[in-house]
Parts: structure tokens; C-alpha cells; sequence
């Protein structure tokens, strides 16, 4: 027997491969267009590959707790998709970091002065992985990769006002934050 429109849930519950080969021919399209429409910031295809993976696996691996029509079926793998991809995000930019090849080096600044800016930068990393998830995350999309704000409310579901009021809040937290540094107080 093969997969149809009519039994490819009841076939993808029982755990039969062409449940999971007509899935993947028919929502491909879909799962990749989210899946790009998250991940395409971090401009790494493999990432994207490896998440759509993901997304197929997990589908596979919870087939026996979706309940529903070829509808709502959809609306479940939209819903996996979205956050898998969100999940992945997350944990990319969680690794960012400056590489050492992205300072100023000239040849009029002293070993010294190298030293401070590479300790500045690396203050500044574990001065913005204190803020609060979003603005984490905010702060990563809008200063290190150089999205814009609409891109940035479009991505998050939140309004171009909100993201300009937490970018503002978290600025002056993470001023107050160094200038207790400064002063020889405490980060928290």
C-alpha cells in the first residue's frame, strides 16, 4: 500500500517510510521556506540543511501524537518547523564571537593597547549574554549581524517600537553594568 492524501498520517503512524517520502515531497517547499526565513541571518546553508533534517526527524520521532486531519496536520509540521528553526537560531547565536582577525590591527598602537581592545570586546560579549533572551538576541541581530529593525520585529513577532525600547533599556543597562565594572563593583 501506498501513501495518499487520504492515509499518509495513518501511514506515517505506523511508522512506514512512504508515509515520510510523500511528506517530504509534499511539504518540502513549506518546511524549507520557513526554515530559510529564520535561519537566513546567520548566512549558513548547512545550518539550514541540518535544521530541515531536524524537522523530518522530529515529525517521524512524534507521528504517534499528532491527532487531526491533513489540515491541521499541516498547521502541527508549520508549528515544528518554527520553532526547530527558532531552537537553532538560539543556539547559533549563542556562538558568536568576535574573531580575532576583526580588530583594527595598526601598526601605531602598542601591544598594550591591543590587549585592551581585545579585553573591551570580550567585556562587551559577556556584558550583552547578561541581558534577558530577547534582548540577547536583539542586541546580536541588530549590532553583530546588522539587521534592520523591521527585519528584527518581523523575525520576533514584536513591533518596530518595542525593539527600539528594549535596544534603548538594554543600552543603559549594559552602560550602568560597565560602569560598575569601572568602578570595581560587582556584574550583578
Amino acid at each position: 500500500m501506498k501513501s495518499n492524501d487520504e492515509n499518509f498520517i495513518q501511514r506515517l503512524q505506523q511508522q512506514e517510510e512512504d508515509g515520510l517520502e510523500f511528506i517530504i515531497d509534499k511539504y518540502l517547499p513549506l518546511i524549507k521556506g520557513i526554515t530559510y526565513k529564520v535561519l537566513s541571518p546567520l548566512e549558513n546553508n548547512g545550518v539550514i540543511e541540518e535544521c530541515i533534517n531536524d524537522i523530518f526527524l522530529s515529525i517521524w520521532n512524534n507521528s504517534k501524537k499528532f491527532r487531526g486531519d491533513s489540515t491541521d496536520f499541516k498547521k502541527w509540521i508549520c508549528a515544528i518547523a518554527k520553532f526547530k528553526a527558532i531552537d537553532y537560531y538560539r543556539k547559533a547565536a549563542k556562538k558568536v564571537e568576535v574573531p580575532s582577525n576583526y580588530m583594527d590591527l595598526n601598526a601605531e598602537k602598542s601591544a598594550e593597547d591591543e590587549l585592551i581592545l581585545m579585553e573591551d570586546k570580550t567585556e562587551l560579549i559577556e556584558l550583552i549574554n547578561l541581558l534577558e533572551p530577547v534582548d540577547r538576541d536583539i542586541f546580536i541581530m541588530k549590532f553583530f549581524l546588522g539587521l534592520k529593525t523591521e527585519d528584527i520585529s518581523i523575525k520576533l513577532g514584536l513591533t518596530k517600537a518595542a525593539i527600539d525600547n528594549r535596544i534603548y533599556r538594554g543600552k543603559k543597562k549594559l552602560s550602568n553594568k560597565a560602569t560598575n565594572i569601572n568602578l570595581g563593583g560587582s556584574v550583578l
